[in-house]
């Protein structure tokens, strides 16, 4: 078996174990935030009685504030991690990658630098994205990812890391049109290319050229021409 047929089914497995990931960790998160266990009432609590003239202010005190400390709390403001995306829902995913050449590898602190260098972000799940500038709570542009499992760039080890390849995914929808996320997404990763001196793969893992980017790029046109909002009546007068 070759060294690119091996890559190509690593890749397909890596992805699969990343995407599958994300969905989940999204999912369990959103439905596990802000939840919060119910406290056994204690029986003194029961028994509590209005305070009389004998009980000094201090006991009051206490008295109202022991039953404030049974009030359940508000949930925790949810932390802002760099890269989430606000929704687990997508239509299609777009993919490339850079691969080392043959017989080579990329390396942990040549990713970190390149990824800096092509306006990245390390954020959510410990992988790099590319955020909306001045919006980055409308979520990513696209993420690049590690092909081997689990997917992640950890930085604790990042300097023993290698890997065959790295992978670039939008998804759609994203929070700017199909066709400027690809615009932005496809320099990445020939900037990233470049500097790492691999090969930008598209998402069957051959070498992408340029009739697949004019081919993704009139599928993206399509895409944003059947999923744009309705114009405005222009009989609306004010």
């Amino acid at each position: 078996m070759s060294d690119m047929t091996l890559l190509r089914i690593g890749i397909a497995v890596a992805m699969s174990l990343l995407l599958g990931a994300i969905i989940f960790f999204g999912r369990s998160r959103k439905e596990g935030q802000g939840r919060r266990l119910p406290r056994e009432r204690s029986n003194s609590a029961e028994a509590r009685q209005e305070p009389n003239a004998g009980e000094s202010q201090s006991d009051t005190w206490n008295d109202e504030q022991a039953q404030q400390e049974e009030l359940p709390l508000p949930a925790a403001p949810a932390i802002f991690e760099p890269g989430k995306r606000p929704s687990d829902q997508f239509d299609r995913i777009i993919s490339l990658y850079v691969a080392a050449k043959s017989g080579a590898t990329l390396h942990g602190p040549d990713i970190v630098v390149a990824a800096e260098k092509a306006g990245l972000s390390y954020g959510y799940m410990n992988v790099y994205h590319r955020m909306v500038d001045g919006r980055p709570e409308a979520g990513p542009i696209f993420s690049v990812a590690n092909i081997l499992k689990p997917g992640s760039f950890e930085m604790a080890t990042i300097n023993e890391m290698e890997t065959p390849a790295i992978a670039f995914f939008l998804t759609l929808p994203a929070p700017v049109s199909a066709l400027e996320a690809w615009e932005t997404m496809e320099p990445a990763a020939q900037r990233m290319a470049g500097l790492l001196d691999g090969v930008v793969l598209d998402e069957e893992r051959s070498a992408l050229g340029r009739q697949r980017v004019q081919h993704i790029r009139e599928e993206l046109r399509a895409y944003d021409r059947q999923n744009a909002a309705p114009a405005l009546s222009k009989t609306t007068r004010w």
